[in-house]
């Protein structure tokens, strides 16, 4: 989840309040606060909430939940005679985009921190990576209108950000840090976007980088955003950073885009209106509210409203992406009313509680690898294809093996992990600055085929990391566990050949350990040997091996 960094000098002066009334409040609205420093807090973020990706929008949002501001904040879009062409050809390429003009804004190095961070987060989530999404910034100055959106073959040269030189397409994907990143987009393409000016200068090479003409430098004075991309997602980015500007007190302007077939005006920030019932509120929340209730509630989270006998309607801020349905509108009035306000109370269905099979499982599990001198660590249980299958050298089906996520928020978790070792073996990569030796191991729930396991898995790095150290290991817990096991070869890619072996119980395999192999080590870019295993508790546990 992003987490944003806010500095205490700007958040205090655009809301209007003193670091100890944020501190106490800002969890209120549902995020957590990472770390506080002398100058700055990081905040994370949920990824569902992308208009807080920045100062201003978490500023907006303070506003008024301190009741500072109250209710729908208006955004005007001026007319402007900004027109951005879209040819037939870039269609089948990247076939979308918006934009708009802002005027009257100084670019100093606090909002210059501020763009480039809520680009790069709009980039990971709404924007998968670029895939569906990306944003390009320009200095409104060094643009001559009106512009071409068109595609261009691999031979194309212009002269990219950072760069002094010319560079064609091809070059750039190749050689450019950016097109080394995001090149993965336009691959297997023929022809690739560009956006184009009157003096048939380049702008910007979606969604891989801008050009150096129209770099934003300390000082600018107006900007020309563009958003291309293939979806609505686009239209939110766009809402979401015009808000943004115009809460900086920059003037917005229009644009016409002008496609083959039809014109539209962008950014459009007509608000939507949603009609929610209050006995679907008062359900919900499981209480219920008075008519002045709802309407600090709601004006509280920046809605418009209109309160009725029977139903609430609601005028959404066009920079929430989010709202999608009346529950969301009633999960921030939840917020708005105060999560530490609403009573605690015991359920009416009577139970009793006690703790799960599993759970003492994994407690004794737990206690056998401390014992013999691992570290415990949680990864998260969504993961991608790439790190749990292609980086280890496995395959699989989807549904069959794996459960894909149906609307994954980001391209690093779209399943659910199926093995916790690929986990274990990238969160060494992120810890190749630590001293060696380093021994993990995570005990945890896998997705087999739709059903949840148990899982145990360790690994361990150092110079001389090896087969036979894993082994002994295994043999260790085994022994703790007083199961006896045999060792099989084994054909899993993830290990070397001849220094794997299947851990084999009453005929059944449950569990594989081994010298991890060093294509997977490379892909995961360790330089260190690795040795690890995997065993499939709740198999063991489910044959009446453990009770």
């Amino acid at each position: 989840m992003p987490v944003i960094t806010l500095y205490w000098d700007e958040l205090e002066r655009m809301v209007g309040a003193d670091r100890n009334t944020i501190l106490k409040k800002l969890p209120m609205l549902g995020c957590d606060i990472e770390r506080i420093a002398d100058d700055h807090l990081d905040v994370e973020f949920f990824p569902n909430r992308p208009d807080l990706y920045s100062v201003e929008g978490v500023a907006r949002a303070l506003r008024g939940f301190l009741d500072i501001e109250f209710g729908y904040k208006d955004y005007r879009v001026n007319e402007g005679n900004w027109k951005i062409y879209v040819d037939e050809s870039v269609l089948s390429v990247r076939p979308r985009i918006t934009g708009c003009i802002v005027r009257n804004i100084h670019v100093n190095e606090e909002l210059l921190r501020s763009i480039i961070q809520i680009q790069e987060d709009l980039h990971w989530t709404i924007g998968r990576n670029r895939r569906k999404m990306a944003i390009g910034i320009h200095d409104l100055n060094r643009v001559n209108f009106p512009l071409r959106y068109t595609a261009v073959d691999e031979n194309f040269s212009f002269v990219p950000l950072d760069f002094d030189r010319e560079m064609s397409v091809k070059e750039i994907l190749e050689a450019h840090p950016k097109g080394q990143e995001y090149g993965f987009i336009l691959e297997n393409s023929e022809k690739y976007p560009m956006i184009i000016d009157a003096k048939d200068e380049v702008i910007s090479f979606p969604p891989v980088i801008n050009a150096e003409k129209t770099r934003v430098k300390e000082g600018t004075s107006g900007l020309f955003i563009d958003v291309t991309g293939f979806d609505e997602n686009v239209d939110k980015a766009l809402r979401i950073l015009t808000a943004m500007f115009a809460d900086r007190g920059g003037v917005i302007e229009c644009m016409e885009i002008i496609y083959p077939d039809r014109v539209e005006k962008t950014p459009d920030m007509t608000p939507e209106k949603m009609n929610v019932s209050k006995k679907e509120i008062f359900s919900l929340l499981g209480f219920t509210l008075n008519d002045d209730e709802l309407r600090l509630a709601l004006g509280r989270m920046r809605y418009g409203f209109e309160i009725g006998d029977e139903k609430v309607t609601v005028t959404i801020p066009p920079y929430r992406a989010d709202v999608m349905h009346p529950w969301d509108v009633i999960e921030d009035i939840a917020i708005g009313y105060g999560y530490d306000r609403i009573a605690a109370r015991y359920p009416q269905t009577p139970g009793v509680g006690r703790e799960h099979e599993w759970n003492n499982l994994k407690d004794i599990v737990k206690e056998i690898m401390i014992g013999l001198g691992f570290t415990e660590v949680i990864t998260f249980t969504l993961t991608n294809e790439r790190t749990m299958y292609e980086h280890m050298n496995r395959t699989a089906k989807p549904w069959d093996d794996y459960t894909p996520v149906m609307h994954p928020l980001t391209e690093e978790h779209t399943v659910l992990r199926t093995h916790i070792l690929p986990k274990l073996i990238e969160l060494l990569k992120h810890n190749k600055h630590e001293a060696m030796p380093q021994r993990i191991f995570e005990v945890g729930d896998v997705v087999v085929n739709t059903k949840n396991r148990l899982n145990l898995a360790a690994c361990v790095t150092h110079s001389k990391a090896n087969f036979a150290e894993i082994r002994s290991v295994v043999q260790a817990v085994m022994h703790e566990l007083d199961i006896e096991w045999e060792a099989h070869e084994s054909d899993d890619g993830a290990f070397i050949k001849g220094r794997r072996a299947d851990i084999i119980v009453r005929g059944e395999k449950v569990g594989v350990f081994g010298e991890v192999h060093p294509e997977v080590l490379e892909k995961f870019e360790i330089t260190m040997p690795v040795a690890g295993f995997e065993l499939k508790l709740s198999k063991l546990f489910n044959t009446g091996i453990l009770i």
